[in-house]
């Protein structure tokens, strides 16, 4: 009976010991980021300092590293983007790097199921390059990575871990799927006046059709007043100073129809240039 009930106490403690979940020494996180007309999204794993001399000593200078740690740190492209000159298919990539105190290396490989760094081939590699050490002021605790400095066709992958970080700028060319929708839907009955003068304005710098598209616009939404002072700046572009005030001045009346002090307020900065 003793045995018995002994072996029951056992069971019930390997039952209890099966349902701890302890906190993970590196926790993975997965993030996504809208860019461009795509996406990029990172998983990774991060290791934290906790009182360990990391680069130079815990991750030997010139090796290949995970960037991160368990398994393979990964990066996916939903649209083509360029880094260092080279333009990479959509996909998912390994991420890589060798560390070093001055340039780092930074890798993008196939070997997207690897597990740490024993497993990595160069073969496999689908770009690398060297970049600069960014030496940070203040120690970053935690391995991070982030996407910064976002712009409609940049943005920059940095990567960061005690008192080094290394920057990765990404590019993007949104024109050519941009346009083909802006003339298709230009074949509509609803056409998108403002959203192809802001096309011709920003992407093609092609001041003039923009500025046609834009009195489209303000033709069929005469009281759209942050469209007059889109018009007011083109035309400002075009040199056409007198156009420019008086479409400043047809934004400030239907601003003022909306109480939109901001607008009212950006009109008389906007006029104070002319």
């Amino acid at each position: 009976m003793k045995n018995l009930l002994f072996l029951f106490i056992l069971f019930v403690a390997v039952q209890t010991n099966a349902q701890v979940k302890m906190p993970a020494l590196s926790p993975i996180q997965t993030f996504s980021q809208d860019f461009g007309m795509g996406n990029i999204e990172i998983k990774y794993s991060r290791p934290s300092m906790r009182g360990r001399k990391v680069f130079g000593d815990l991750l030997p200078y010139g090796e290949i590293w995970r960037t991160g740690a368990n398994g393979a740190t990964t990066i996916k492209f939903t649209d083509q983007v360029t880094i260092n000159d080279k333009t990479l298919d959509t996909g998912t990539y390994a991420i890589y790097t060798i560390p070093g105190e001055k340039k780092w290396t930074f890798i993008l490989n196939k070997g997207i199921t690897n597990w740490g760094a024993n497993e990595y081939k160069e073969s496999d590699d689908v770009l690398r390059f060297s970049t600069d050490n960014v030496k940070l002021k203040v120690p970053k605790e935690t391995f991070t990575m982030q996407i910064a400095n976002i712009t409609t066709q940049t943005c920059e992958l940095h990567i960061m871990w005690e008192k080094s970080s290394i920057v990765i700028p990404i590019k993007t060319d949104v024109k050519p799927k941009l346009k083909a929708q802006i003339e298709k839907a230009l074949l509509t009955d609803k056409k998108p006046y403002y959203q192809a003068a802001q096309y011709y304005n920003d992407y093609e710098m092609d001041f003039a059709k923009a500025l046609t598209y834009s009195q489209k616009a303000v033709e069929e939404r005469p009281n759209a007043y942050w469209i007059w002072l889109f018009q007011a700046k083109i035309q400002q572009k075009l040199g056409d100073k007198a156009g420019a005030l008086e479409s400043s001045k047809k934004s400030i009346e239907a601003a003022k129809k909306e109480n939109a002090d901001d607008y009212i307020r950006l009109n008389e900065e906007f006029q104070k240039t002319l």
